[in-house]
């Protein structure tokens, strides 16, 4: 297989790599953040970037990589006095450094991400040691333009146990003039050493407008950014995969049919399960079971008192408040939750028929909609 028809995994299918995503929006803070070391003349040697998937973790990373390799070699600015001070992390897309990043043929760049098999012909499932080991050969390079090198790391937490360790012992006994980033969705999954040999940057949830902006720079164009951003929990990856698979039509129908509990439509429970249980439908039916995971959520937090401030449908709070209109209805839809949660998770473990599945779960809260009931 060619490298031009390997997948990439860290790319999100119908989004542009972020390697070429000019803006990041809403994460202004990590930004300055950046800035203020790589001014301050003590930039840190190891980086993590957290925080949810899809909020512009990456996007961060391919930023600050760029201008590390773009600031010049020769003066003091990176690892002493700078001489004068960046004001963001923009880079010309025409400089040299930016093209040859843009290629993947910048010399004092290292990418690592999960590797393709070539015996099984698909990408492995974990970043693996002979990944990291990757690492002593590029720096054993010869110095280039002043020997200032850059990983980037994504993720971090697709690391084995073996890669884990290999990385921790660079992260011990780091090179001269190297900067390493490492992203991770799930910090608390990564060795402690690890951690806390980073410093750390955390990127927060991103608000509706943000989410709207980075989805315009990718070409998707949304009418209800504000159901987006609630469904999506402020991430643009999120967001752009609930359009793609129609996630607010999806959304819109489980709250029709909680709206009708503890008598639910059955035959619109029948057509919502049939289309999302469909041949060749996997993603969409995913998509069912969180969104449904996520209404119960919700429903349970009206209850507690803590109604979602961004609606994701125009009467589900209503509906919501009807069916959990305290804290005792609240702790009984949170205990729903979790049990469904787990049932659906055993079901696709096993290939229980997914329509079967559909209508197991809607029946549950069905009844239990009846039990408060009564």
């Amino acid at each position: 297989m060619s490298d031009e028809a390997i997948p990439e995994s860290d790319r999100i299918e119908g989004a542009p790599h972020p390697r070429d995503t000019q803006q990041l929006f809403g994460q202004e803070a990590a930004e300055r953040t950046i800035l203020s070391a790589l001014n301050s003349g003590r930039m840190h040697h190891a980086w993590l970037l957290t925080g949810p998937k899809g909020v512009g973790k990456a996007t961060l990373g391919w930023r600050m990589t760029q201008t590390l390799l773009t600031m010049p070699s020769d003066d003091a600015g990176l690892f002493g006095d700078a001489p004068s001070a960046l004001s963001s992390l923009d880079v010309n897309r025409d400089h040299p450094v930016a093209r040859r990043v843009a290629a993947g043929a910048e010399p004092r760049l290292l990418h690592i991400r999960r590797s393709w098999d070539t015996d099984r012909k698909k990408l492995r499932a974990q970043i693996v040691v002979d990944d990291i080991r990757r690492l002593g050969g590029f720096f054993g390079l010869s110095s280039v333009d002043g020997g200032r090198r850059v990983v980037l790391l994504d993720c971090a937490d697709d690391m084995n146990a073996s890669a884990a360790n290999a990385l921790l012992k660079v992260l011990e006994e780091p090179p001269t003039d190297a900067v390493l980033i490492l992203i991770s969705h799930q910090p608390a999954r990564l060795l402690p050493t690890i951690r806390s040999r980073c410093r750390e940057v955390r990127l927060h949830a991103l608000s509706p407008d943000a989410v709207a902006a980075s989805l315009k720079q990718a070409g998707v164009d949304v009418d209800n950014p504000d159901a987006i951003a609630a469904l999506s929990g402020g991430s643009a990856g999120d967001a752009l995969m609930l359009l793609q698979n129609d996630g607010i039509t999806i959304y819109a129908a489980i709250i029709e049919l909680l709206s009708g509990c503890p008598n639910i439509d059955r035959s619109a429970l029948l057509k919502l399960a049939e289309k999302s249980a469909a041949r060749g439908a996997e993603a969409r039916f995913d998509l069912t079971l969180r969104l449904l995971d996520l209404a119960l959520v919700r429903m349970a937090r009206t209850g507690s008192g803590k109604v979602p401030e961004m609606q994701a449908h125009p009467d589900e709070a209503t509906i919501f408040q009807k069916l959990s209109a305290n804290p005792d209805d609240a702790r009984k839809w949170a205990t729903l939750q979790q049990e469904l949660s787990g049932q659906a998770a055993h079901a696709r473990a096993v290939n229980i028929d997914p329509q079967s599945l559909m209508l197991s779960l809607f029946l549950k809260i069905n009844d239990a909609a009846a039990s408060r009931a009564a």
